[in-house]
């Protein structure tokens, strides 16, 4: 019994632990721990070298030659190149209408006729007070005849009688009957003018009871029916609205105020519509107006495009995205605007090269990323990447215009066919 007593009492010496159990327990989950520990701080340093042993692959695209166009885009709609609107001058009742909606008509075609009977009435009223008018005329200048007699002959016996009969008196007051009589004869001949003034008025009034076309063109609105009362005392109500000739159009559209420097008269563009969706219209730029208009903050131009609609498939009011061609470049170098954004990723050093764990093992900051907006269209001076002898070497550049996909190189050491980077495709994988 004492040697096996000393033989424990031996292993519990050269462990460094007394006999209880406690102790004995505690001691076993720190170690258990600290092998753990080592385990995971092997696999994360064995995971980073071998990260950073694996090459950067790069995807790549091609600066080729060809032609460049640029476009301006702007949407808007379509619109007659002369649309009237045809009233009535005169008030009353719509006899008869003799056009509809999409009704062909030349100029001078009867649209609708006016109930005439008020107007007739007035007409020959008009008429009548002409005729007496006239009668008035003939009674004042029998008055005139009349007068110039009696003061004639008063004046002859006045000579007969060396001025002694008859007397000044009655002298004074033949002469003022006959300025009378004259005066009347020249009323009467303006009321006569006057009447047929008024006559001819109403002889207007029933020609305009004749509603016609001013131009050669098509029915778009009609806002009239037979029966219907049209009230013409303060203006003209709009009965019919005509547009002049659908077989040319306008397309009226907002340029945006970033693309209006780029748009001229004369340019062309295509467009297309919702109605047809399969099909590419053509238009030419006929007018680009300096008024501004401002919706939401954003400032836009309208510009006016020519339109042929010989078939007449195009219909005002419809809306239309149009590409304005603004820019042609024949023959010229290109790179994709993805090589011009593209900046590579600085390649993680290993650790022989002088990197501590601790660094390797805590996460770094995020690196700013390059802000490219407006790079194409603000900056000229621009450089691309691309690999020599295995590591991404730029190129300055000069550029020039741009379709938003391609860029036009106007100067700098790249030939066609040369790869650039335009994406990392994986890094340590």
């Amino acid at each position: 019994m004492i040697t096996k007593t000393d033989n424990k009492k031996d292993i519990t010496e050269i462990l460094g632990v007394d006999g209880s159990s406690g102790h004995t327990w505690r001691w076993t989950r720190r170690r258990t721990l600290m092998v753990v520990l080592g385990v995971i701080v092997a696999v994360i340093v064995s995971r980073l070298l071998a990260g950073n042993g694996a090459p950067v692959r790069y995807k790549t695209q091609d600066a080729k030659r060809g032609s460049l166009t640029v476009v301006v885009t702007a949407t808007g709609t379509l619109q007659p190149t002369n649309t009237v609107s045809v009233g009535s001058e005169v008030s009353g009742i719509v006899k008869t209408v003799e056009v509809t909606y999409n009704s062909r008509v030349v100029a001078g075609q009867v649209l609708a006729r006016m109930d005439t009977t008020k107007l007739e009435a007035q007409h020959t009223q008009a008429r009548a007070a002409l005729e007496s008018a006239r009668a008035k005329v003939l009674q004042t200048e029998a008055t005139v005849v009349e007068t110039k007699a009696k003061l004639a002959q008063y004046q002859k016996v006045r000579e007969l009688s060396k001025n002694k009969v008859p007397s000044q008196s009655e002298m004074s007051s033949a002469e003022a009957s006959y300025e009378r009589a004259k005066a009347d004869a020249a009323a009467a001949a303006a009321a006569v003018s006057e009447a047929q003034a008024a006559v001819q008025a109403n002889e207007t009034d029933l020609s305009k009871s004749v509603i016609r076309s001013p131009i050669k063109g098509v029915v778009l609105t009609r806002s009239i029916e037979p029966g219907q009362t049209v009230a013409a005392s303060f203006q003209a109500p709009t009965l019919f609205t005509l547009a002049e000739d659908l077989a040319k159009m306008d397309l009226h559209v907002n340029v945006d105020e970033a693309d209006i420097g780029k748009v001229r008269e004369g340019q062309n563009a295509n467009f297309s519509v919702s109605a047809y969706p399969n099909r590419t219209f053509r238009a030419q730029i006929t007018q680009a107006r300096y008024g501004s208009t401002t919706t939401s903050g954003v400032v836009t131009y309208e510009t006016v495009l020519k339109v042929d609609n010989k078939d007449l498939a195009l219909r005002p009011g419809m809306t239309a995205t149009a590409d304005i061609t603004v820019q042609e470049i024949a023959d010229a170098l290109l790179v994709p605007n993805a090589a011009l954004r593209f900046t590579p990723v600085v390649q993680e050093t290993t650790a022989t090269s002088g990197g501590s764990l601790v660094s390797k093992l805590l996460p770094r900051p995020p690196q700013p990323k390059q802000n490219n907006k407006g790079q194409d269209q603000d900056k000229k001076q621009q450089k691309v990447w691309i690999l020599q002898d295995g590591k991404p070497t730029a190129i300055e550049l000069t550029t020039g215009a741009s379709n938003g996909i391609l860029t036009e190189v106007v100067s700098g050491n790249i030939e066609p066919g040369v790869k650039l980077l335009v994406e990392t495709e994986n890094q340590g994988q």
